[in-house]
């Protein structure tokens, strides 16, 4: 089990960008998949974006193509998900989640305002 713990999250305008960051406390950050999920009230919880161990593989899920980018850091143990171009639909609190091991962040709000 990992310990991941985001930031960045906030309130922003639509058309308006933010940038997430995780953190991953544990072993082997550079052998997990990291992906950010989101959830709102009432709401599933989705897959937004997951980058493989290798950046070989990297994922988004359709709402989010062009406007989201997903990067990792290996120094420093950490993923980030850019997001421009915001609108009402992304307000969300988005999670990190680890895998290997399956972990999850507490996760941070994203409110986007119309």
């Amino acid at each position: 089990q990992a310990r991941l713990v985001e930031s960045g999250g906030g309130l922003v305008q639509a058309g308006g960008s933010l940038t997430l960051s995780c953190k991953y406390y544990g072993r082997a950050f550079n052998r997990a998949a990291m992906g950010w999920f989101r959830q709102a009230p009432g709401r599933e919880r989705e897959l937004v974006a997951r980058i493989n161990w290798g950046e070989r593989s990297i994922y988004y899920t359709d709402s989010v193509k062009g406007r989201f980018t997903i990067s990792r850091d290996t120094g420093e143990n950490t993923v980030d998900l850019q997001m421009n171009n915001l609108a009402p639909e992304d307000t969300a609190v988005y999670y990190c989640n680890s895998d290997p091991p399956q972990s999850w962040g507490q996760g941070t709000q994203v409110t986007v305002s119309s």
